[in-house]
């Protein structure tokens, strides 16, 4: 072939254990309410900057040194980031991959997380706890795009690779890894139930 791909952006989604993940769900959805209830700094934060919704981003974001719950999420989700952080070619010079943060968003209908990304961290990702029929997914941005300039648009049954952007389903029980420099956002929650999901970022150390 006289045309190769290169510069490949890498995104990983696969469920966080083969059984069990609705009992785990249950558990987590309980405890997830509950961190809001308690969190009064976290609805402040969240009524300025989250509009609609919960996020404990702001107030309560290393989850997993609290909670045994959230201590044993941790060591399912470092599985997986170990994993994908192999099929990068990251070289840890030695170093570790190791959970710095972990938090809850609650989305109830009409609440939308705007274009971001994650910086001081190598690998991000989400877990699906509760995602209602309909619910938004995750929209990622090709990170190309501010230099397209005078290109056209792709056509629209353009193939995957070639896409400006692709949205992964929120499926619960499902872990979504990306590299934290890659942007991404979630449309406004069109399902009638909330949306729960645990948002994590890894580093190196």
């Amino acid at each position: 072939m006289p045309v190769r791909s290169w510069f490949a952006t890498q995104i990983y989604c696969e469920p966080l254990q083969r059984a069990g993940l609705d009992r785990l769900n249950r558990g987590l959805v309980d405890e997830c309410h509950r961190i809001r209830d308690y969190d009064a700094a976290g609805r402040r934060w969240s009524a300025r900057n989250y509009p609609g919704g919960y996020t404990s981003y702001a107030s309560l974001n290393t989850l997993h040194r609290f909670s045994s719950t959230f201590g044993e999420l941790e060591k399912k989700l470092l599985r997986h980031a170990r994993v994908y952080a192999r099929s990068l070619d990251l070289d840890l010079r030695g170093r570790a991959i190791a959970l710095s943060d972990c938090w809850v968003n609650i989305m109830p209908p009409h609440t939308a997380h705007s274009l971001h990304l994650h910086p001081l961290s190598i690998i991000s990702g989400t877990y699906y706890v509760a995602t209602p029929p309909g619910c938004a997914g995750l929209k990622f941005e090709d990170p190309r795009l501010d230099r397209f300039m005078a290109a056209p648009p792709k056509r629209p049954d353009a193939r995957p690779g070639h896409r400006t952007h692709v949205t992964y389903p929120a499926v619960a029980g499902n872990v979504v890894l990306f590299e934290s420099w890659l942007r991404h956002e979630v449309a406004p929650n069109p399902a009638t139930a909330e949306r729960i999901s645990i948002s994590f970022n890894f580093s190196w150390s």
